[in-house]
This record gives C-alpha cells, sequence and structure tokens, in this order.
C-alpha cells in the first residue's frame, strides 16, 4: 500500500509541474499509454492521478476518451486573478490582524530570499518562483482559517500556469522587486487597505500583461 501510495504521489507531482511549466501543453492529449511510456509508471496509479489533477482543474475529462491538459483562456486567467484577489486580501487581513514578531521576522526573510532571487525569473523560472511562492505564503501564514488558505493555495498554483506566460512576456514597464517590497512594507507597518491595495495592484499587473500576450498571441479565445 505504501509503494502504491508513494507511486502516485511521485506521478502525480510529476504530471503537475509539468503542466504548470508548460511542458504538457495546454489543450494537448493525454494519452495514458504514451504517458506511461514517458514516465515509466504503470497505469493505475497514472490514471489515479490524472483524476485528482482532473479534481483540481489542470486536467479535463474527455468523455470516455480520457483527458486532455486543461486549456487556457482569458476567460479562465481572469476568474482566477478575479478570485485570487478576493481570498489572498482576506488571508492577508486576517494575518495582519493576528500576525507575531515572528511573523514579520519571517516576511522580511522571505522577501530578502526573493530578492537575491530576482536575476533568475526568466532563466531558473522554477528557483524563483519557489521563492516567490514563499514570500507570498510568509505574508499569510497568520491566517487561521484553513478553509481559506485550502483554496487560496488552488488558485495560486492555477494562476501559476499563466504566470510563467507573463514572466516570458518581459514585461519592462513593471518592477516586480518593487512591487513586493511595497507589498512588504505596508504588511509590516500593519497598513490593511494599502497592503490589500498593492497585492491587488501586483496581481493585476500581472494578469493585464498575460492578456496583451494571449490577445497578441491570438490564443485569447477558448473556455478553460
Amino acid at each position: 500500500m505504501r509503494q502504491s501510495t508513494t507511486l502516485f504521489e511521485s506521478i502525480y507531482t510529476r504530471l503537475r509541474s509539468d503542466i504548470i511549466g508548460g511542458i504538457l501543453t495546454p489543450d494537448s492529449r493525454l494519452r495514458i499509454d504514451e504517458l506511461r511510456e514517458k514516465y515509466e509508471i504503470s497505469a493505475s496509479p497514472l490514471r489515479e492521478a490524472l483524476h485528482r489533477l482532473a479534481g483540481e482543474g489542470f486536467v479535463k475529462g474527455v468523455g470516455q476518451r480520457g483527458f486532455r491538459v486543461a486549456p487556457v483562456s482569458l476567460e479562465d486567467m481572469r476568474d482566477i486573478t478575479r478570485m485570487r484577489i478576493k481570498l489572498e486580501c482576506e488571508a492577508l487581513t486576517e494575518s495582519i490582524e493576528k500576525g507575531d514578531d515572528e511573523w514579520e521576522a519571517n516576511i522580511i526573510a522571505a522577501f530578502h530570499r526573493l530578492a537575491k532571487a530576482e536575476n533568475l525569473r526568466e532563466s531558473d523560472f522554477q528557483r524563483w518562483e519557489k521563492r516567490n511562492n514563499e514570500f507570498h505564503q510568509a505574508l499569510i501564514a497568520a491566517c487561521s482559517s484553513p478553509w481559506l488558505l485550502r483554496f487560496r493555495n488552488t488558485l495560486y498554483e492555477q494562476h501559476k500556469r499563466y504566470r510563467i506566460i507573463s514572466i516570458l512576456a518581459h514585461d519592462e514597464s513593471r518592477d516586480v522587486h518593487k512591487e513586493h517590497e511595497a507589498i512588504k512594507a505596508s504588511t509590516i507597518n500593519r497598513d490593511i487597505a494599502l497592503a490589500c491595495a498593492e497585492t491587488r495592484k501586483h496581481i493585476q499587473g500581472t494578469a493585464d500583461t498575460i492578456t496583451l500576450t494571449l490577445t497578441h498571441s491570438g490564443k485569447a479565445a477558448g473556455a478553460a
């Protein structure tokens, strides 16, 4: 049983990472035989992983014909962005109200590590994204609602599929470091209104870049 669980978690993690990273491209067919060969795993844990990914919105079931990677679209991205802003600000508000000195120190440390990795955003997205995630997690770490954090984390991971599009677009009009710094400062200063405003501006900035990129590439249409 333990080996089966380990195999499932392994293939689930790899598939999820490859979908988020664009290795398994949006709307592409996921054929069981091809995936078995690619990932060197049996069909049972593979199907289990695909069903879990379907439940999380990363994969779409195609009737009796199998699975596809969930497509990307402006409609989907805007919906994810809208809901992520709501939940991020809700979690951040509770953290500011309840956070202690240790919480503040962890935010400062996470921001420092992220700042040191800013030059890796395009060359090593996975490493930068890890630091980015740690920073945003530190901001909301004092939120005490497991359900709020769970739904927020799901949206964060869904949004990651689109963030890589934003990064590859080389939007020179943005200074992401300064955006993060503004969020950090307003949070540490316990200014809920400003912290939420800066968070909203930061997330929406990514959405605006993605909108331009998808529109210019002709991939704006379609439902996800």
